[in-house]
């Protein structure tokens, strides 16, 4: 992964933005347009094969990413991921946390409900990505905007 680049242009003032314990490496992606999701896909794939991850979870990894960035950038017009490979001494894993300064959710419960969707979709952006990693964290905000978090360790 290139540089330790943690430049951020959201102003959504997130816990979750602050820089992990174990951290790397750390680079921030603009998330904009479809480009910006291929890119991302991309570097998630190149740093899940770096740490080893199995081929499972690196479909599970890139598919949650996917996800999490189409939501980023439709439903919170547009933000930014950070890519964090973590070394925790006794592990790794891949964080990336998912930024805007949308709207945010009004109703947080109702919107991790498998099958709830205000675009028209399946519903399985939020649920689904959440089921697809080891740990998922989301910090929103209505009129302020939405942090999503998401790790994938090595097993």
């Amino acid at each position: 992964m290139s540089g330790n680049s943690m430049a951020t242009t959201v102003r959504f003032a997130s816990p979750l933005l602050d820089p992990a314990a174990g951290a790397a490496s750390h680079a921030v992606l603009p998330l904009n347009t479809d480009e910006h999701v291929v890119a991302l896909r991309r570097m998630v794939r190149e740093l899940a094969l770096a740490i080893k991850l199995s081929l499972v979870d690196q479909t599970k990894l890139v598919t949650a990413a996917s996800e999490l960035a189409r939501n980023t950038i439709k439903y919170g017009g547009g933000g930014e991921t950070h890519v964090i490979e973590l070394d925790d001494g006794t592990r790794r894993g891949v964080q990336l946390v998912f930024a805007d300064d949308g709207p945010g959710i009004a109703d947080l419960e109702l919107a991790l409900t498998d099958g709830y969707t205000t675009g028209g979709g399946l519903g399985l952006g939020l649920s689904g990505a959440r089921r697809l990693v080891d740990q998922f964290d989301i910090d929103t905000r209505p009129g302020e905007g939405t942090v999503v978090s998401i790790v994938k360790w090595k097993r």
